[in-house]
């Protein structure tokens, strides 16, 4: 079949193409749908359908995907409960709008005129979130959709919209959400631009109390002023959560961030405003969450350090030197090299995150580096050259490392 003959479809490009140019990124990828065409036809002119129950095809050149117009109607419970309808007597502006946002019910022609009938453009240029139409409540996904395109733009929600939200979440239309996918939206919030708003728009709309009530309850939880002058326990998770997004693109470094005070959301109201061992109190919550949303091992592993091990950070240039090599060792730094400096940013990341404090000074960070890479120089294969058979050498191992971080301890506090 000849080039022409597929170039000559009624096809626009939609979504999030159309969305990114506007804001001046570069598209991710081109999707396209089609008007006016069967499934027949899209196969008469060499495209490749892909998938069974959506009429999605391959252009026989390029490999973009391009989809024939649709309309969606849901016919049960949950997100996979939709009959999907696609012919071609549907409209393109039938098709926008099925989708979920403005901002992703724009189109551009194959002249490249701007087809916006439900004012994408002007909800893009003002930073806002708003559902196209009441079909938005048929797939409960949309809430953390929402949440996640606020933390990759920084936009805010609809008022129309959030209360939208609000009444799915209270016919409890998210608790039919998989673990996977809520893992999955939580995973890829965590690598945008702002992921505290993603944390944000759930509590707003009451999501976060059912998806993760371990960061709801830290809502209004007092902390001693002293060391935390923004108080509220939230408050500060998100100072720190932006601080850390500073710092580093990691999510594995950011989800660190996001659970390491759990704890302080058991801590007894007697107590309060003091959290006596919440560091070890938050390792259970954490793991506890984790193992809800099937979240990757290494996940929960440096989750449950940070949070047991932060406070030893932040007074690292006070440890002992054993205590300091121990920390490493419980992090299983020598093995994970990685996990040394995840722990390290996380960490910097908490002391930061205070209201007046985010510009302030951690050199616990330098120190903890620089002693982490004299006890990694201390080599084994030495200590075996000397003499040392069997346990001995594990022993004395430690020690020469312990005696490594002696020493640059001396010479640091002398500099």
């Amino acid at each position: 079949m000849k080039p022409d003959h597929v170039d000559k479809l009624q096809a626009y490009r939609v979504g999030g193409y159309v969305r990114d140019s506007m804001l001046g990124r570069v598209p991710k990828d081109c999707d396209w749908v089609v008007v006016g065409h069967s499934p027949e036809e899209m196969l008469a002119l060499g495209f490749n359908q892909i998938g069974a129950d959506f009429p999605v095809f391959l252009h026989p050149g390029t490999k973009d995907e391009y989809a024939l117009a649709r309309v969606e109607r849901k016919i049960g419970p949950g997100y996979r409960g939709f009959d999907v309808i696609a012919s071609s007597d549907i409209r393109l502006e039938d098709d926008l709008q099925r989708r979920d946002f403005t901002i992703n019910a724009m189109a551009l022609s194959p002249e490249g005129d701007l087809i916006d009938p439900f004012d994408g453009e002007k909800d893009l240029r003002a930073g806002v979130l708003r559902h196209v139409s009441s079909a938005f409540r048929d797939d409960p996904v949309r809430v953390i959709r929402a949440a996640r395109f606020a933390a990759r733009y920084d936009f805010r929600i609809a008022h129309e919209t959030n209360l939208l939200l609000k009444e799915m979440v209270t016919n409890g239309e998210v608790d039919e959400l998989t673990p996977e996918r809520v893992w999955a939206e939580l995973h890829t919030a965590l690598s945008e631009m702002k992921p505290s708003r993603f944390i944000e728009v759930l509590h707003e709309c009451g999501a976060l109390e059912r998806l993760f009530p371990e960061l709801a309850c830290l809502d209004g939880v007092p902390q001693v002023i002293e060391h935390h002058p923004e108080i509220d326990t939230l408050v500060h998770v998100l100072m720190a959560l932006d601080i850390a997004t500073e710092l580093t693109p990691d999510p594995l470094t950011r989800f660190a961030v996001l659970v390491h005070d759990l704890g302080k959301g058991a801590t007894p109201e007697a107590m309060l405003p003091k959290h006596h061992n919440h560091e070890v109190a938050g390792v259970p919550l954490v793991r506890s969450l984790c193992e809800r949303y099937r979240a990757p091992s290494e996940f929960r592993q440096i989750g449950e350090l940070v949070s047991e091990l932060h406070l030893r950070a932040h007074r690292a240039l006070e440890l002992r030197p054993n205590t300091v090599l121990k920390t490493f060792e419980q992090l299983d730094g020598f093995r994970r090299q990685s996990r040394v400096e995840t722990f390290i940013v996380a960490c910097e990341a908490d002391a930061r995150g205070r209201l007046g404090l985010e510009n302030r000074e951690y050199p616990q960070a330098e120190y903890l580096r620089k002693a982490f890479e004299a006890a990694r120089l201390v080599s084994a294969q030495d200590i075996v050259a000397r003499g040392a058979t069997g346990e001995a050498i594990g022993k004395l191992h430690r020690e020469a490392r312990i005696h490594a971080i002696k020493k640059f301890r001396a010479n640091y506090l002398n500099n």
